[in-house]
């Protein structure tokens, strides 16, 4: 498999999903997905031999959809709000910033 970066994830999930009036819809099928996660990690379902259904991994997956669908139809570059973010945790938290030497 090629290298996936969060940019390329935002890139190729808005070619084939993006409808920017579904803001609801996308907020709900994320609250569903999270729920749905909620139940495999309480009960510790992992994938194994790369079977992913039903599996904390599917739903992990299916989490980052939403919240990438979200992104996109806001217009929000993840990357860099994770390194935005990031600085802010290093102030918060008085630590050193996880991206830099």
């Amino acid at each position: 498999m090629p290298d996936l970066t969060i940019k390329k994830l935002q890139e190729s999930i808005s070619k084939i999903d993006h409808k920017n009036n579904s803001k609801e819809k996308y907020m709900l099928k994320l609250m569903e997905e999270v729920g749905e996660l909620a139940k495999v990690v309480n009960e510790d379902v992992r994938m194994k031999d790369k079977e992913i259904k039903g599996t904390i991994e599917e739903e992990l997956q299916d989490v980052l959809y939403y919240i990438t669908c979200l992104a996109n139809i806001y217009g929000i570059d993840l990357e860099e709000c994770i390194y935005l973010k990031e600085e802010l945790n290093c102030k918060k938290y008085n630590r050193k910033n996880m991206f830099k030497d």
